[in-house]
């Protein structure tokens, strides 16, 4: 059974339109006009309503930069937001880049609450959980106030220093910080004999390491999960691959897991959403998951 997922609880943000290639979307108190190549049909609300809400809007002059046009200049560049559920509670630095990321992808909400929800569920003390491509941290953060002890691994350095202030505004302490290409990584924690009882993957479809390495996901998605799965304690784990590529299926996803691991139970496929205010439902990936709890 595929499954359609959104946030349902999260006060801080809310995708208030899509459409033309557009979102209009809130965070905390700001309201943004981003780029959305997936919002392929027509807005639903007017072109002067969208005028009106937004406060600042983003204006691409390539396919991967651009600026961003305030409305008052007096608006900040940066702000906080918060995320909460009943396992735990996370804040995070927002900023304006020239990528026109803003530090945060809402829809993860989903996988942070399975996240904190399985390390409060297993019966190993502190569980270790490593999340790999981890960008500013969500997972990592949630993972950690939930008790678990976390690895955050990414290759660009200003991220996981972005990732570290995220942590020191949630109140937070003792995530271990790794900037190194993620395949490497894994492959040097298997000859160590290093076992993680949670893994987070939500890897790019391209995407380069410190050093130069080349990530491009159908190249080398196989080989990570094989590497990966190895990564697991068999008495208690979870994982969640999570991919935002035009081209991969939650199907897609299924048969990797399964193939690269045969014993997977509680196995969970889908897709990733934002329910729009407005009405339309913004599709933003695809994702699988999976969990063991020990039984005594």
């Amino acid at each position: 059974m595929i499954q359609l997922l959104t946030p349902t609880h999260w006060k801080d943000y809310e995708l208030i339109d899509c459409g033309d290639f557009e979102k209009l979307e809130r965070f905390g108190n700001t309201i943004l006009i981003r780029p959305e190549p997936q919002a392929v049909w027509n807005k639903t609300l007017p072109a002067s309503e969208w005028q009106r809400l937004h406060h600042i809007r983003f204006k691409g002059r390539s396919a991967t930069t651009g600026e961003w046009l305030k409305k008052d200049q007096k608006t900040p560049d940066r702000w906080h937001i918060e995320y909460k559920n009943k396992e735990a509670a996370i804040k995070f630095r927002l900023g304006l880049t020239s990528f026109k990321h803003v530090g945060i992808f809402p829809e993860q909400a989903v996988n942070w609450d399975y996240i904190s929800q399985n390390v409060k569920r297993f019966k190993t003390p502190e569980p270790k959980v490593l999340n790999l491509f981890a960008y500013t941290g969500g997972a990592s953060l949630i993972a950690r106030a939930a008790g678990a002890d976390t690895t955050h691994v990414d290759s660009i350095k200003q991220v996981v220093t972005w990732a570290n202030e995220n942590q020191e505004i949630s109140g937070l302490k003792d995530i271990r910080w790794v900037v190194e290409d993620a395949l490497k990584f894994v492959k040097r924690e298997l000859k160590r004999g290093k076992k993680y009882n949670g893994i987070i993957l939500d890897p790019p479809a391209y995407g380069n390491g410190p050093n130069g390495e080349k990530w491009k996901l159908e190249d080398n998605i196989t080989e990570m999960m094989r590497d990966v799965t190895q990564l697991l304690d068999p008495e208690e784990h979870f994982l969640i691959l999570n991919t935002y590529s035009l081209g991969f299926s939650s199907v897609i996803v299924e048969n990797l897991i399964k193939s690269s691991f045969p014993q997977v139970q509680n196995l969970e496929i889908g897709e990733l959403y934002l329910q729009a205010t407005a009405g339309p439902k913004l599709p933003l990936g695809v994702f699988g998951k999976f969990h063991k709890i020990k039984s005594n």
